[in-house]
């Protein structure tokens, strides 16, 4: 199975898993894995392998409509080399700080491969799910998409330095909290536009109409290539068309691009059906 398989057979076991975190209560809480071989790639520093891990969590946190309060890590290595410690812990507490988030420390093990686990807790009384979606909304996304495919290009040409830029993101949690206001329904891009899309249609039980040359997309990025790669972080969400206005007064520190309009049902890029592709763990 993969992940999407291996959720849909536990989700009856575990009713409260929640969206891209679970809820208890005014609290939400999530927790993710990379590794070094399938999450980042040669001549990715530890300082951004401890921002993106954290950030990747953070980003859940900021998908729910929650104000991020804090996160921690489990640390695993063939060994403990101290600069490479220590970069991973100033990575993980810079995103936090980015966020007005505290990263509060986490677990140390020995593992043949580099890898992390990472948590992020958020609090809010108005949790935003993808479950809300109406036929005559909008859709909408925060920044640019494709920006992890071009770090994955830069660090293939041995351009580490804008690789390891590209790679460290900012997680929307403003923007998740001002857009919760508002918002019917909201998740990240992790998966990609395309695959994002059809998630939060089968949530809830609608469909899209998107335009691509409304798609706001990395330069020298392929479109095709942005709609699927995934691992963006950005925030897709569903909005009444009458709270587009006051969304776009209030400053998200990031753009909101309109991609097109929440239908009945299918996931139609340019009239013509898009296909449910996207990262896959």
């Amino acid at each position: 199975m993969d992940e999407r398989a291996a959720l849909a057979r536990i989700a009856d076991l575990v009713p409260a898993a929640g969206d891209d975190a679970a809820v208890l209560g005014s609290t939400v809480v999530t927790i993710d894995m990379l590794h070094e071989r399938t999450d980042f790639p040669p001549g990715t520093t530890r300082y951004t392998q401890g921002w993106r891990a954290v950030g990747a969590s953070l980003s859940d946190v900021a998908s729910m409509g929650a104000d991020a309060t804090g996160a921690v890590a489990v640390y695993g290595a063939p060994n403990f080399d101290p600069d490479a410690l220590e970069g991973f812990v100033r990575g993980a507490r810079d995103v936090c700080e980015r966020v007005g988030a505290e990263y509060v420390g986490g677990d140390l093990d020995d593992t043949d491969e580099f890898t992390t686990a990472t948590t992020a807790v958020g609090d809010t009384d108005s949790p935003v799910f993808r479950s809300g979606a109406n036929p005559g909304d909008v859709v909408c996304v925060t920044g640019e998409l494709g920006r992890s495919a071009a770090a994955l290009d830069a660090f293939d040409t041995g351009d580490c330095e804008r690789g390891n830029e590209l790679f460290r993101f900012t997680p929307r949690v403003r923007a998740g909290m001002a857009l919760a206001e508002h918002a019917t329904a909201m998740m990240d891009s992790s998966d990609g536009l395309a695959r994002s899309l059809h998630q939060l249609a089968e949530a809830s039980d609608c469909g899209f109409s998107v335009d691509s040359t409304a798609v706001p997309v990395v330069d020298d990025v392929e479109f095709e290539r942005a709609l699927t790669f995934g691992e963006d972080f950005e925030l897709v969400c569903t909005l009444p068309p009458g709270a587009v206005d006051a969304v776009e007064s209030i400053d998200l520190n990031v753009s909101l691009s309109v991609l097109g309009e929440v239908t009945d049902s299918g996931v139609l890029l340019d009239g013509d059906p898009l296909a449910d592709e996207g990262y896959t763990h």
